[in-house]
């Protein structure tokens, strides 16, 4: 499945109730599921059940966006192979802070299976699967514009917040450039999945084509700092952002992500 860039920030301009929830409380929200998810502890079976239920709330709040669910398969299927690869190797990897092992399977070239190695590479592919989701969910319920304004809010410091707000603001015309590189090469009868050229030219030609679009970017940049200079810009210059209260229904869905936390930490204990 093809997806522009236009099309993924579609997602985000839905309207729903997780769409309309504070961009503040869904980026303390997203931080606080990561935080707990990766600080949980190596090797422990009570992992499981804890990344469940916090698994199981981010898909109830996917539900509730009504999110296309196309494009978040697009999405996972973007980051799961990254994750999985890692989980992947770990039943072959003798990690240092395991002390015995057991091995269930020997394969040729002396490679050992052991069980401690497939435990915590399952734990860590929940843990990605649990990250991932909050990730996913943020960038499809927020759009870039309201990230920008609800770091700034939060108190991104100022030199940090103006590189995000460029970077967001050029993102996409960057991005049509590059389309415009690829409709000029197509028009040209270049293919980079062509099996009857040689591959060394095809790296060639992405190369030039990374090039091209490193210099574009450089002009770019350069233009846009002149017309920041002719409109006063200076080391001392400050951005407004508007003042912003938080609702209930924002308080709520942030009290609500902490109960799922603390349930997760104590209440499992006395299933």
């Amino acid at each position: 499945m093809h997806a522009t860039l236009t099309e993924l920030e579609r997602e985000a301009y839905r309207k729903s109730p997780v769409h309309r929830i504070d961009g503040r409380v869904k980026i303390i929200m997203t931080l606080l599921l990561i935080v707990y998810a990766v600080a949980l502890p190596r090797m422990d079976l009570l992992n499981f059940p804890k990344l469940l239920l916090l698994e199981a709330y981010l898909a109830a709040l996917i539900l509730l966006a009504r999110l296309e669910f196309s494009y978040l398969a697009f999405r996972f299927a973007i980051a799961l192979p990254f994750g999985f690869s890692i989980a992947l190797l770990q039943p072959f990897i003798k990690q240092p802070f395991i002390s015995d092992f057991t091995v269930l399977y020997r394969l040729p070239f002396g490679l050992e299976v052991t069980g401690e190695g497939m435990l915590f590479g399952a734990i860590i592919f929940a843990k990605f699967l649990v990250c991932i989701t909050a990730v996913i969910l943020l960038s499809s319920t927020t759009s870039l514009s309201e990230l920008v304004s609800s770091v700034r809010r939060l108190g991104m410091p100022r030199e940090l917040a103006l590189l995000f707000t460029m970077m967001v603001r050029y993102l996409f015309v960057f991005w049509i450039m590059l389309g415009r590189i690829r409709t000029a090469q197509k028009t040209r009868g270049f293919d980079l999945w062509n099996k009857n050229v040689p591959r060394q030219w095809t790296l060639q030609q992405v190369g030039y084509t990374i090039s091209s679009l490193f210099i574009r970017s450089y002009e770019q940049g350069e233009r846009t700092f002149q017309s920041m200079l002719c409109r006063g810009y200076n080391a001392d210059a400050q951005v407004y952002v508007g003042k912003k209260k938080l609702g209930v229904p924002d308080v709520l869905v942030l009290a609500m992500a902490s109960g799922v936390v603390i349930a997760a930490q104590f209440g499992l204990k006395f299933l």
